[in-house]
């Protein structure tokens, strides 16, 4: 009888010990993906939204951004270096242009190479309609670092992937 109670205690305690792993080490990509999710959220715009709703959007945006964000892009213009307020800016500017914003990651793919660093690979799909009423629809492929500050995982860099044409 004691035996018993013993197997089962130590079953236990390794059933609570793999959980607490599974738990604790998904954890930490579920704080990257809801960066990602923010991101999404704050940069989409509804053909009705209030000035409110928009000055809230693009002042948030900036919160996701780490104190100097590095931009790497085919067109030279967009590439440099971009502090939190820029970047609140540009899409300020960039959310204007439109009546219709919306902007999805698909394919998010995490690894955490060292400490505080998350490395993410994913493709990123901007649909909109232009106040114009052009149609955007692009798509593009992103290598994204994130850095772990404070607790919380803010966006240090993006590079456009170019995909090969034929």
């Amino acid at each position: 009888m004691v035996k018993i109670k013993t197997i089962l205690a130590g079953v236990l305690v390794l059933i609570i010990a793999v959980l607490a792993v599974l738990y604790f080490s998904g954890s930490e990509e579920k704080k990257v993906r809801k960066q990602f999710h923010l991101l999404s959220e704050w940069v989409s715009k509804d053909p009705d939204e209030k000035v409110f709703t928009m000055a809230h959007k693009v002042q948030s945006i900036g919160t996701l951004f780490a104190e100097a964000c590095e931009f790497k892009a085919p067109i030279v213009s967009l590439s440099g270096s971009y502090t939190p307020e820029e970047i609140s800016s540009y899409a300020a500017q960039g959310r204007a242009y439109f009546s219709k914003l919306s902007l999805r990651f698909y394919d998010l793919e995490i690894d955490f190479p060292e400490e505080g660093v998350a490395k993410a690979i994913l493709t990123a799909k901007l649909t909109g309609t232009s106040k114009a009423g052009e149609h955007v629809d692009e798509i593009q492929e992103f290598e994204c670092a994130l850095q772990k500050i404070e607790d919380r995982w803010l966006f240090r860099s993006f590079k456009v992937v170019e995909v090969l044409k034929r």
